[in-house]
Order: structure tokens, then C-alpha cells, then sequence
């Protein structure tokens, strides 16, 4: 039996929760004429085109088409049911529902998605064990010995969640299935692997230090142990599963999401351990990747939270070009970048451990340079440039970085910085510099019409304009979800005839079904009347166009009228049709028939 929220809580809800405040927990909004703007939390976008319209209380996206208003921003966000995602806004706003989140899970839950659900319970089990060993057990203070020994503080231990895998085989399998976890669950979890000699399991973890993986909402979902001596490999981690995905996590996004969004920057570390120092020297605002590379879904998460990003990587030419590689996607996304150079060859931890958290804060992440800056030493690596084959590359590829920089005092900064350390003409400087940004300039503008409209599409999915008639049809649905007498008027003049496009007349059936319940007109609270998220959408679209609010009797009947003349159009295009087969066929009689009826028509136009 489905769980049933009344009518009146889910209105109560959604007059309660404020859809710009919901969705400022989400994505970074700025305020723009009446509507609120941000990158779509839906799709990958680098210019703004979400928007959100705080006097409708509704959401959309002008590049993925995503629309609804507070219940369908959860659902969709989160993967949730509706009563789900009731239940979570009516705890927001504090209200009371009766029911609680198991009573709507153990009806509206898929066997996958119960799935996931014992996963996550199992890794949060595992993780408070472990935590627990770790901080309160005989068989942990090794480990935890171990831990201070290295720096790390009981508050780091605890704020990280850190804990202690026992040096067993089959403690993890047997505590979880004794609580009724079953092993194919937990083998998909990763936290246990399957012998293929007998199909017997055993612990992926055993004697390390155990670094749980948090996702955004702050549920375990991986962990990464660390061996206790020179055992290999030094990092095990969880491998990917259904729950975790390393090239969507970043490590203490969770925990330093609200710093990122209160000073709008955010500190890239190449690993969770430097993570994990730098918080101590309160670097709150400092996040990792899980051992793999920046990708394109970490850099959405990340300029969806924070205008700017301080990339902090190791010193070594590994770190050295993955912090390139990752300043550059962040810059291409529209972050503002600077780069924290590490000296000697140390990584944040190993720095903080042998100059203090008071000199790691000021002297490396308050020091950071901008990156073009960064791009000047980037270039110089593998040159000597007292060659002067070598220092003419140089200069040439960092004329070229400059000539892409926005800001004219910028790049004339950075030339006269040039100029000065190789004693060359600032003038010459200029000149090649202008000569290198015009020839990108004309290699910019070669593009064929065809690649920079399929480029402008692939950013922003701009709708072709519709015809009259569909313009038509929307603005009365506009209007129709506005006033139920205009609804039964547009119904009582189309006498019998429905909308052209499938979806509108869909919309208007199903609108007719809620004022006969006798809903009151709002069309936030229509949207959850109707079960198709499609149509959902389609709603969240009209809402946002621009219309008069007051409609006359003119504007109705000028809007029927298209509705009414493509369907005739449509029918004067059979009757053509008609006809000529009837010639072909030699009916004469039967053609001038239907010409009449082709005329008549035409004349109604």
C-alpha cells in the first residue's frame, strides 16, 4: 500500500520552503532582474543558464530543459520518490508528517535502490567499528599511537572519522552478516572479496589505519586504509562501486562545503591526507581528489560552490603537471585560479609536519601566485635559458598564454616582467604580443559556421523558434493554470478540438482533472498533480517566458484562432492529397468534391 501525504501538508510544505533558499544549498545563485541564476546542478555548464523565479517558485534550465519547483528539485537531485523528497523538505521546514522515512522507503523502494540503501548502512557501520577500535580499544592503540605519533591530533581523529581495521581475515564478514548483511551485498560494497578456489570470503581490510570516504550528503561509502609499517600497497582503497565513484567524489567535500560557499574559494589537495594537515592549520575550505586525476565532474562540483580555487599539489614533476592540467580545466571553466607552490620537494603534510600549520597557511596558501604566474615556471621546466634556442621558445610560449589574458594591465604586468629580466624591448614585446593575439584571433574566426554553431549548441541547447500556433498553446496554458473560468472558456471554444502538440493537450487534461477537484489555480502546486515529469518540464518552460499578465478577449480568441487554423491547415494538406489521388484514379467528380471542401476551408482561414 502506497503511502499517502494529505493535500493540505504538501501545500503547507511547499508554502513553507522557500525554493531560492532551498536551491542556494545546492547551487551558487546570483541575483539577476527578478530571477536568481547559477550553473545547472543537473548538467555540466560553464555560463550560468539555471534559473530560479522566487514569485513562482519554480526552477529552469535553459541548457538541459530541467523544471519544477521545490518537491521536483529534491526528487530529481537526489533520487528520491515524492513522498520522499515530502518527508525531507517537511523536516526542513519543521513540520510534522506522521510518517516516517521507513514507512515511505519500505513501500516506494526499488530492490536496487534497497540496494545501495545496505551498502551505505553497512559502510556506516563499518566506519563507527572501526572508529571506535581505533580510539577506545587495546587492539587500536598501536594504531592510534601510530597516528599522534604522525601529527595527527584526537579532534583530526575525530572530525575524519578515522578509525582501525583489525589484523583478522573475516572479523568485518562475520560482525556485518551476523546483523543480517548479505555477502553478495557486501562483496559489491567492496568491503569483502570472494575466494574463487571455494567461494568462501574474506576482509579487504586487515591491520591499517582506516581513512573513511564521505559523499556530499556526508554517508560512508568507501574507505582508504593505510598500512602501519612498509607493508604494500602503502594506500588500499575501496574499489568502485555502485556508491562510489572516484571521479565524482572529492574527499571532505561534505565537512567543507559551507566554508567553500561562505568565502567563495575553495583549496585543491592532490590527496586526503594533505587534506586532512591542512584542516589542522584550519584550512576548512581545503578538499582532495581520490587518487585519480580533476575531472570535468569535479570541476562542476566545485564551481558550483566557489567563484575561486587555490590549487595546492606536490612539488615533484608529477604534481607539477597534474596542478597544470587541473588549473587549466578550472580556468576553462570559469574559476578564478591561483597556484600554492610547495618548495623542497615536500607534499602539504610533510611541510606542515616540519615547518608548523601557522607558516603552511601563510607562507604557501596565502603566498599563492596567480596562474599565469605559475605558467611562467610551468614553461621554464626542461630549459636552459642561457640557450638562446631555448630562451626564444620560452619567451614565444609565454607571449602566447599572455596574449589570452582578459585584462590589458595584465599582460602589460607581465611583459614589462619579461622585458626586464631579459633585458629585451618592452615595445618589441608588445608588438609580437599583439602579432600572436590577432593570429588567434583569425584562427578563432576561420571557424567554419557550421563547428562554431555546433559548439554554441553543445554549451547551450537554444530551442529553434516555435510556430505560431505553439506559442499560442502555451501562452494559454500560461493563462489557463492562472483562472479556471479562462480554462473552461479556451475548452468550451475549441468545441471539441484538442491542442496540436501532444504534450499541451496532455497539460490542459490533466489541468481540467485538478480544478474539478476543485484545487485552487497555482501552478507550483499543479506540478505535483501531475505524475509525468516530462509535462513537469514543460510547465517549469512556460512559467518562465514572458507574458502579459492580464489577458483580453481579443488576445483568447486571436490564441484559438491559431490552435484552430493549423489544424485546418493540416486538413487543407490531406484534401490536397486526396485529390490527387482521386485524378489519378480518374474520379473527376469525386476531385472537384474535395477542391470545393479545399476551398471552403481556405475561405474559414
Amino acid at each position: 500500500m502506497q503511502v499517502r501525504i494529505p493535500e493540505d501538508k504538501i501545500n503547507e510544505i511547499r508554502q513553507a520552503v522557500d525554493i531560492v533558499d532551498l536551491i542556494s544549498d545546492y547551487v551558487q545563485l546570483k541575483k539577476q532582474g527578478r530571477n536568481y541564476m547559477g550553473l545547472c546542478p543537473f548538467h555540466g555548464e560553464n555560463t550560468p543558464s539555471f534559473s530560479v523565479s522566487p514569485d513562482k517558485q519554480i526552477y529552469h534550465c535553459f541548457g538541459c530543459g530541467a523544471g519544477g519547483n521545490v518537491f521536483s528539485f529534491i526528487m530529481e537531485l537526489d533520487s528520491l520518490t515524492f513522498p520522499e523528497a515530502a518527508i525531507k523538505l517537511a523536516e526542513k521546514a519543521n513540520i510534522a508528517l506522521d510518517i516516517t522515512s521507513s514507512q515511505v522507503t519500505s513501500t516506494t523502494e526499488t530492490s536496487f535502490s534497497k540496494e545501495l540503501k545496505q551498502m551505505i548502512e553497512a559502510h556506516e557501520l563499518i566506519r563507527k567499528f572501526y572508529h571506535h577500535l581505533l580510539v577506545n580499544t587495546k587492539d587500536g592503540q598501536h594504531a592510534l599511537e601510530y597516528l599522534l605519533n604522525r601529527g595527527f591530533t584526537i579532534e583530526s581523529i575525530e572530525k575524519f572519522q578515522i578509525g582501525y581495521a583489525l589484523n583478522s581475515w573475516e572479523f568485518v564478514y562475520k560482525f556485518l552478516t551476523k546483523r543480517k548483511f548479505e555477502p553478495s551485498i557486501l562483496e559489491k560494497s567492496g568491503l569483502i572479496i570472494k575466494r574463487e578456489k571455494d567461494g568462501t570470503y574474506f576482509d579487504r581490510f586487515r591491520d591499517r589505519i582506516m581513512f573513511p570516504i564521505f559523499d556530499q550528503k556526508g554517508n560512508t561509502i568507501a574507505f582508504s586504509g593505510r598500512s602501519l609499517g612498509s607493508e604494500e600497497p602503502k594506500y588500499l582503497n575501496s574499489p568502485e562501486t555502485a556508491i562510489f565513484n572516484k571521479s565524482k567524489i572529492l574527499y571532505n567535500f561534505h565537512l567543507a562545503r559551507s566554508s567553500m560557499r561562505k568565502l567563495q574559494q575553495v583549496v585543491l589537495f592532490e590527496g586526503f591526507a594533505d587534506c586532512i594537515a591542512a584542516n589542522r592549520a584550519g584550512i576548512e575550505n581545503g578538499v582532495a581528489t581520490m587518487g585519480t586525476s580533476l575531472t570535468s565532474d569535479h570541476v562542476a562540483l566545485i564551481r558550483r560552490n566557489s567563484e575561486s580555487v587555490t590549487v595546492c599539489y606536490d612539488s615533484d614533476n608529477a604534481g607539477i603537471e597534474a596542478a597544470y592540467r587541473a588549473a587549466n580545466l578550472l580556468s576553462e571553466a570559469g574559476s578564478q585560479v591561483r597556484v600554492a607552490m610547495m618548495p623542497d620537494g615536500l607534499d602539504p603534510d610533510d611541510y606542515i609536519k616540519k615547518y608548523g600549520e601557522d607558516r603552511f597557511t601563510k607562507e604557501i596558501i596565502g603566498s599563492s601566485m596567480t596562474f599565469m604566474a605559475f605558467k611562467l615556471l610551468y614553461f621554464r621546466r626542461g630549459k636552459d635559458l642561457q640557450n638562446e634556442g631555448d630562451r626564444l621558445q620560452y619567451i614565444e610560449e609565454v607571449l602566447r598564454e599572455i596574449s589570452q589574458l582578459d585584462k590589458a594591465v595584465e599582460r602589460d604586468h607581465y611583459l614589462r616582467q619579461i622585458s626586464n629580466e631579459f633585458s629585451l624591448s618592452l615595445d618589441a614585446l608588445k608588438e609580437q604580443q599583439k602579432q600572436l593575439y590577432f593570429a588567434q584571433k583569425r584562427k578563432k574566426q576561420g571557424q567554419s559556421f557550421t563547428e562554431q554553431k555546433q559548439k554554441f549548441v553543445s554549451n547551450r541547447q537554444i530551442e529553434p523558434l516555435k510556430p505560431a500556433f505553439h506559442n499560442a498553446e502555451r501562452r494559454l496554458i500560461y493563462h489557463m493554470m492562472r483562472d479556471p473560468n479562462i480554462a473552461y472558456k479556451v475548452q468550451e471554444r475549441l468545441s471539441g478540438h484538442s491542442f496540436n502538440i501532444d504534450e499541451h493537450q496532455a497539460i490542459i487534461t490533466y489541468l481540467y482533472g485538478y480544478y474539478e477537484k476543485g484545487m485552487e489555480p497555482n501552478p507550483s502546486q499543479f506540478m505535483n498533480f501531475l505524475s509525468d515529469d516530462k509535462l513537469r518540464r514543460v510547465i517549469a518552460n512556460i512559467e518562465m517566458m514572458s507574458v502579459n499578465e492580464e489577458l483580453s478577449e481579443q488576445e483568447l480568441s486571436d490564441y484559438i484562432n491559431q490552435v484552430l487554423k493549423h489544424q485546418k491547415l493540416l486538413m487543407i494538406k490531406e484534401k490536397e492529397r486526396e485529390r490527387q489521388q482521386l485524378e489519378t484514379e480518374s474520379d473527376f467528380s469525386g476531385a472537384a468534391r474535395v477542391a470545393m471542401e479545399i476551398i471552403q476551408l481556405r475561405k474559414s482561414l
